[in-house]
Parts: structure tokens; sequence; C-alpha cells
């Protein structure tokens, strides 16, 4: 009898070492997975943007909208892996105080627009706060944003490389948006998001 209680305690102690059963679908303590490239039960639909699921992930390509998360955040890492061509216009939009009404002004739009007008404020900027430059490209491939927004200060990494980095207080939490909107010719681009995770901090 003690020879087996031994035995289960030292498996009992493997298991705080190395975790037993399942695991957090990013393998990562602290992450929650918002889309998993099957179900959009985490998020809201607002306009008419064309989402659907298709293969790994959820894709648009007409109109114009988000994809809205039904939860609000403050302080925050987001890690998403989406691709999109050389004509989208997307973005990732953070601590938006309006569900309903996602713009520039009232949330941070860490924007996906390689071919933005003013390059100074595309891919790779957070819209009218953080410039880049120069502007990174994202068209044609799969890339991963990782946003982290900690009290006014907010870094954007695309790939791996620091796009932004600078301090804003306007907007203190909100929800997050995934969007599709018409680019330079009206809806010509794709745009899809394949996972996305947040850990709160």
């Amino acid at each position: 009898m003690k020879r087996t209680f031994a035995v289960a305690a030292v498996a009992l102690a493997c298991c705080g070492l190395s975790g037993c059963g399942s695991a957090p679908s990013s393998g990562d303590s602290g992450w929650v997975t918002l889309f998993d490239g099957r179900s959009l039960d985490n998020w809201d639909r607002v306009g008419d943007a064309n989402w659907r699921l298709d293969g790994d992930g959820v894709v648009a390509d007409k109109g114009s909208g988000f994809l809205v998360s039904k939860g609000t955040y403050g302080d925050f890492e987001i890690r998403a892996e989406f691709w999109v061509d050389a004509d989208a216009n997307s973005g990732i939009f953070i601590r938006c105080e309006d569900r309903l009404k996602l713009t520039a002004t009232l949330c941070y739009e860490v924007n996906i627009y390689d071919k933005r007008p003013d390059p100074l404020y595309g891919t790779g900027a957070i819209v009218d706060v953080v410039k880049v430059s120069p502007m990174p490209k994202a068209g044609g491939r799969w890339n991963t944003y990782e946003i982290v927004a900690k009290g006014g200060h907010f870094t954007v990494k695309l790939n791996g490389v620091k796009t932004a980095e600078g301090d804003d207080g306007k907007h203190a939490r909100g929800v997050i948006g995934l969007q599709y909107a018409p680019g330079v010719v009206k809806d010509k681009g794709v745009v899809k998001f394949r996972k996305v995770e947040i850990r709160t901090l």
C-alpha cells in the first residue's frame, strides 16, 4: 500500500512540473484563444463584410465591416495570424469604446494596408498615433502580429520585427475588432485570419 501511494505521489509531482490532461490550445500559460480557425463563437459581426469560415480560417473579400470580440479588454497582449493580398485594407482595432462603431478615433487601429495612400500610417503603424517608416509589406503571405497594450504604452511587432512603439492615453478599455474594408479599388482584396490569441497583463 505504501509503495502504491509513493508511486502516485511521484506521478502527481510530475504532473505539477510538466502538466497533465489537456493544455491550453496555444500551449502557453495565460493565453486564451479567441479564434481557432473553426468557430466564431467569440465574435459578433458588425457591418456588411462577407466574413465566412473557409478552410482553416475566416475570410472576407467584399463589403465593409468587422468581427468584434464579445469580451472587452484593458491591458493585454495579442497574437494574430493573418493573410492579405496586396490590395487588402484591414487592421486589428483595439480598446474600441463603442462595439457598434469602430473607427480609428474611437479605437486604436493597428493597420494592415500595404497600399494606404499615406504609407506613414500603413501596415505596421498605429493609425494617427505611431507612424511606421519604412512601411513593411504584408501582402501575399501569412503574417503574425504581436500587439501589446499596457496602460498608455503600445508595442507592435510584425513577424517578430518591431514596427511601432509609442504612448497615448485616449482609450483605456474596449472590444477588439478584425477589419475588412474597401481598399483603393472597391471590393478588391482578400483578408484571412486563422488564429487570434490574447493574454491579459
